[in-house]
């Protein structure tokens, strides 16, 4: 294993990483003069492989592997609710004991460092299961955790979960009031100054904190303490006149008013928050797609005297059941979301760019499903744009509530490159998602993934958040990929398409990379930003694109391929470096394509990569995470990416960009 940091495998550089191979891969082989022989049967392998695994539906769908504390908080909810079954914990708890490293402690991501808060959860999840504390996996883990700080060490929404059965105490937790769904959204700190997964999140929390249920634990945790005899000494504010230090003091003054709230405001501020919950119910009975919010939503509304038989809990648990992925040796991993409307977008893309002709009946058969996906009402978005009218599409199956721009527009791109039967159908749906992506471009003249202007500076200072971004702001991948998007449906002079270029332009790093925020990282923003300049019409001289074309080449592994490590986010020294993956070559290739230099050694050695490191059934073998949630907080590997974004790489290789540069193609299967 390369890349980690932990003391059991010792420090490995980034220098270092690079000059890895892939995990169980066959070195890349040298360029010579059968690479496009090479890339063409890459591409034959590639494309049967993934027709293979379309749904009879339509879609793609990818397994979506994040950490175990979706799993592990799955079977604490599961105690808290008193529904635990013995198959669902048996297999819930073999994913995990799997997931666990030999010192001990469970990472985020694939060779990433032992996780402290993700390390305690897996522990007491396989103390539920029957483990005891003194066997040897539980022992190293505990002392490592004791090591480190214990439990009190933890972060918030860890310990909001050890409260739930009185393993923590929950006047020593940051409190968050349920009136706050009060707020009008002109008041800073309202629920729509939050990212739309943060807010999910958020409102049934207000429940939880204001109702403070413990539920009797089965048994204690101690030897998670440091010195659980010891109470730990409050910790000190930061100065009055400093952001932290107001909003610590803020945070004192709430738990006095937890103590004199008015029953009646407090009352009706708990059913204001179950009314707006259950509002944001989808059809399948999750809450946005994701599985966070569907956990706090459950509790919330239980806690407030919904039944466990109730029809909205019962959908809601139904739902839970379909986050998880059985494995053939009886192990059960949750996914954090589904992804398929993205995933059967990018396939219908490398598909077509794979060279499969625009009629054919799977591509079509995507694009009916994709069709059918379309989102025709307003969301939450609609508070800050009340009078936008809707369209677009979400990430997930079922998420009407929260449309997202970066799918979107990726969708439009796929749709393009159907010869559908129902040509105004397409076109009809592709123009109010662009109507809908235009309307909520950012005041900066770029886009967020789910919100216009979503970048108030306040939830981030609340003690409360102290994992993972709360806000969305604008990002330079998703708005290349509307730049993109705008760029081939002939939007490439509209003044704020321009805009969008401008902000591009502008957030280009001096190294000539652009930050990933949905993707691992600088490769992941430059193999985004560099197609949707080129097709906008920037030239392939121009510095911008020399200056990008300069940085990835610069960070090129000595295998041919590319990688980055997810330690990126954190430390500078990371940045365009870790073990070649197929994903990340490929976005590498991407922005090398699009940037005209297909006949580049480095080009040539790219795609020998990712040929030679090819498995036999024509798939590519990817442990590394790819994907965030939250840069560094929140990691994913998507199992798709591994297949799409190659095959689209090498698709392009061998038969050329899919759209010239400045061109509209709107009505048009390509």
């Amino acid at each position: 294993m390369t890349a980690t940091t932990d003391g059991s495998t010792g420090a490995v550089t980034p220098r270092a990483a690079s000059a890895s191979h892939s995990i169980d891969t066959p070195a890349a082989t040298a360029p010579t003069a059968g690479t496009r022989e090479a890339a063409a049967l890459a591409i034959q392998r590639s494309t049967d492989f993934l027709l293979s695994r379309q749904d009879a539906e339509g879609w793609w769908k990818g397994d979506l592997e994040t950490n175990v504390t979706m799993d592990a908080e799955d079977l604490l909810l599961r105690q808290f609710l008193g529904i635990g079954d013995e198959r669902t914990t048996r297999a819930a708890a073999l994913f995990i004991r799997g997931e666990q490293r030999e010192d001990g402690t469970w990472a985020t991501f694939f060779g990433g460092p032992g996780e402290l808060s993700t390390t305690i959860e897996a522990y007491v999840a396989l103390r539920l299961a029957g483990d005891l504390p003194d066997a040897p996996h539980m022992a190293r883990a505990a002392e490592w955790i004791r090591d480190r700080g214990g439990i009190a060490e933890s972060r918030v929404f860890t310990r909001i979960w050890l409260a739930l059965f009185g393993w923590w105490s929950w006047d020593d937790l940051p409190e968050l009031p349920p009136e706050l769904i009060y707020f009008p959204p002109w008041v800073p700190l309202n629920i729509y100054d939050f990212g739309c997964w943060a807010r999910q999140t958020i409102v049934p929390l207000t429940v939880v904190s204001a109702k403070r249920p413990v539920r009797p634990a089965p048994f204690a945790l101690d030897e998670l303490h440091v010195d659980a005899r010891v109470p730990r000494p409050p910790k000190p504010l930061a100065p009055a006149t400093s952001w932290d230090g107001l909003f610590e003091r803020l945070d004192k003054a709430l738990h006095v008013y937890h103590k004199v709230a008015p029953r009646r405001l407090r009352g009706a501020a708990m059913n204001s928050a179950a009314r707006w919950i259950i509002e944001r119910q989808e059809n399948d009975g999750c809450w946005g797609g994701i599985q966070p919010p569907a956990v706090y939503s459950i509790i919330a509304l239980h806690l407030l005297g919904y039944d466990l038989e109730h029809p909205v809990l019962k959908a809601g648990l139904a739902s839970l059941d379909r986050f998880a992925v059985w494995r053939e040796d009886g192990a059960r991993m949750i996914e954090a979301c589904q992804s398929p409307v993205w995933d059967t977008c990018l396939a219908t893309i490398a598909l077509a760019d794979a060279g499969l002709p625009a009629d054919h009946p799977q591509l079509v058969r995507a694009a009916d499903w994709m069709l059918g996906e379309e989102i025709v009402r307003p969301g939450d978005w609609a508070v800050r744009k009340p009078r936008l009218a809707p369209g677009g599409w979400a990430f997930e199956f079922h998420n009407d509530n929260y449309p997202d721009i970066d799918d979107t527009a990726e969708v439009a791109l796929a749709l393009r490159r159907v010869a559908h039967p129902d040509q105004a159908r397409v076109d009809n749906a592709i123009a109010r998602g662009m109507r809908w992506t235009l309307g909520m471009q950012s005041k900066n003249g770029a886009w967020a993934a789910f919100d216009a202007d979503n970048t108030s500076p306040f939830p981030n200072r609340l003690p409360f958040c102290d994992f993972g971004e709360v806000i969305d702001p604008p990002s330079a991948d998703v708005t290349g990929h509307v730049v993109e998007m705008l760029a081939v449906e002939g939007r490439s002079h509209d003044p704020r398409t321009r805009r969008g270029i401008e902000w591009l332009l502008a957030e280009q790093e001096d190294n000539g990379a652009w930050f990933g925020r949905w993707g691992v990282n600088y490769l992941y923003g430059t193999g985004s930003v560099v197609p949707a300049l080129i097709t906008a019409g920037l030239p392939a001289s121009h510095a911008a694109i020399r200056r990008a074309v300069r940085w990835v080449e610069s960070v090129q592994n000595d295998d041919g391929g590319w990688g980055e490590d997810l330690r990126s986010y954190r430390d500078r020294g990371w940045v365009g470096h870790g073990t070649s993956t197929a994903s990340q070559t490929a976005w590498a290739l991407l922005a090398l394509l699009s940037a005209g230099e297909r006949d580049a050694p480095s080009v040539e050695r790219g795609i020998a990569w990712l040929a030679a490191t090819q498995r036999p059934d024509g798939s590519w073998d990817e442990p590394y995470f790819t994907g965030t949630g939250f840069p560094w907080d929140f990691s994913i590997n998507y199992h798709l990416y591994r297949q799409v974004f190659p095959l689209t790489a090498l698709g392009r290789y061998v038969n050329g960009e899919p759209f010239p540069a400045g061109s509209a193609h709107a009505g048009k299967g390509s």
